[in-house]
Order: structure tokens, then sequence, then C-alpha cells
């Protein structure tokens, strides 16, 4: 499909926009029916007629009837072809010089808004920490006693930045590791992470503040994206869609070093009451394999890594 499509594409190159700027283009039904369903029949036709077509509904919804080199087709083709715009991808690029190297990408989940959604209790935490929580919190209000300890034993609680240094020490992770922090605005109880990991450098101390205040949150989130895709190495301790995208990209791109933590090991084990070097060889037995492949989650749907 790929080698039937291409040359057609580049064909109609010139001229394109202005065509798409003066007409809308010819609809092509491809929603699921019984029976067979066959692009080079029922669009290459249209394709070659009208030039500009509009497959309707989207054509990743109809991947399960794909062979299996077109399905890595479309999903290397997706990856291959995201961009950010060049104005962003500028920025992010110099975000990016700036990170000393090597360097490992964390992306680490503990906001108000986010803790307060997982409706988890953190009975620990600073005063300030527990306000911004409360003030998250609305009515979603957390679970308290054996429901709050089956709730954590799922993996259902953000991991604190103490406890992400905890994993990082059990995996002999060096302290003295260059770590960019990927995280939201308002995250938590960062010295939790940054007594035991010295060299944490995050965006706020990279970017003029001027330039910070102009961007969205979903702006920042994109250059911690780009930095996630183009670092030695990509640490998450949520799995979030974020998470997914770069651990897809970074598969995509043959780079190794992903790893996810395992927030429901993790707090089984603190519930077992493991402290110390016992607790250390625990999350580095539940860890090794992931670790050792570095593949991270990237799924295999998503034929990141198929040959064409």
């Amino acid at each position: 499909m790929q080698l039937l499509f291409c040359p057609s594409l580049k064909s109609l190159h010139i001229g394109m926009n202005q065509e798409i700027a003066s007409k809308e283009p010819f609809g092509v039904d491809c929603r699921k029916r019984k029976g067979l369903f066959d692009y080079v029949e029922s669009v290459l036709p249209s394709l070659l007629e009208h030039r500009y077509i509009s497959i309707t509904p989207a054509m990743s919804q109809r991947r399960d009837r794909y062979p299996l080199h077109a399905k890595a087709a479309f999903c290397q083709g997706c990856y291959n072809a995201l961009r950010l715009v060049g104005s962003l991808e500028k920025k992010a690029s110099d975000l990016l010089q700036t990170i000393p190297k090597p360097f490992l990408s964390l992306h680490l989940r503990f906001e108000p808004d986010m803790v307060a959604y997982s409706q988890c209790d953190y009975p620990n935490l600073s005063r300030s920490s527990t306000k911004a929580i409360e003030a998250a919190r609305s009515d979603r209000k957390p679970w308290t006693g054996e429901y709050a300890r089956i709730w954590r034993n799922r993996g259902k609680c953000p991991l604190t930045p103490n406890e992400t240094a905890v994993i990082l020490k059990s995996l002999s992770i060096p302290r003295n590791t260059t770590i960019y922090l990927a995280a939201g605005d308002g995250l938590m109880e960062i010295e939790g992470l940054k007594s035991v990991y010295t060299n944490v450098v995050t965006k706020s101390a990279l970017i003029s503040s001027e330039d910070l205040t102009k961007m969205h949150g979903n702006t920042k989130a994109a250059l911690d994206y780009y930095v996630s895709i183009n670092s030695d190495a990509y640490v998450a301790t949520y799995f979030g869609n974020m998470d997914k995208m770069v651990a897809a990209m970074r598969a995509f791109k043959g780079l190794d070093r992903t790893l996810f933590f395992n927030r429901k090991d993790f707090s089984m084990f603190v519930s077992q009451g493991l402290v110390g070097k016992e607790l250390e060889d625990a999350i580095w037995k539940v860890h090794r394999d992931d670790y050792v492949m570095g593949k991270g989650s990237a799924l295999p749907d998503c034929f990141c890594e198929e040959k064409l």
C-alpha cells in the first residue's frame, strides 16, 4: 500500500496547497462493514480521480484489517511525520542544547491536581503541599482505612519525589547523574529528590522567566516531550499519554534506556514493611528485566521496530 500511494502523492505535491484552499476534499466512506475491505480497490480509484480525498472515519479505526506490513507502514509513517511547529521545535532544540550531557529525563507526576485526582492520602507531606492538595480535591475525597491500603497496593498512587529517589538509588543510578525534570507546574516535595540527586535541572532554571510565563501548559509539555525523546535515558513514574508517546518514539528512533517504575509492586513492598537493603533488593528484582532490556512499554501493535 505504501508503494502504491507514495508516488501518487509525490506527483500531486505541486499546486496542492492552492487546491486545498479552493475546494473541499472528495469524501470516501470507509466505515466498518461486513466482509473484506480493500483500500486499493475502494480508495485508490477515488484518490487518482479526485487527487484530494477525505477518508471517513479515520483510517486508524480500520487497523484490525490491515496486513502486518501495512500496519507497520501506517504507524511508522505517523511517527516519522510527527513534528512540533517550527517555532516551538526551535525553543525545544535550544533547551536541549543547554542541558549537560549525558542526562536522564525523568517524568515525575506529583502536582496537586494529580494527587487530588488519584484520591490517595499522603499523611507525611509538608503543610504547604497538604494545603495545595486539599484546595485541588473538590469533591474527590481520599480513600481511608482498608480501602486506602487496597487502592495504593493496586498502584493507583503517584510516587512522591522521595519514593522516586529510593527507586533510582535501588537501580544503582549514580547520585551525580544529570536529571532533567520533565514535570508540570507546582511539583511538590521536590527536595525529596534533590537531597539525593543533586544535579537536577528544570525548565525554570534553563529558560528565562519572561519566556516561561508566556508559555501555556501544553507548550511546556511539548518541550518536555522533545527533550525526553532525545535524552540519553528516559524514566517515568507514571504511565500516561505522554509516557506512551515518548516510549514509542524512542523505540521508533532506536533509543533504548526507557523505563517505567512499577508503582504497584513498590507499594506492596512498603506495605509489607520492607526497608533499607531489603527494599532496594526487591525493587531491583522487579525492575531488572525491564531495566536490562531498556525498551520501556513500547507496545507491539505500534510496530515501531518492524522492518519495511
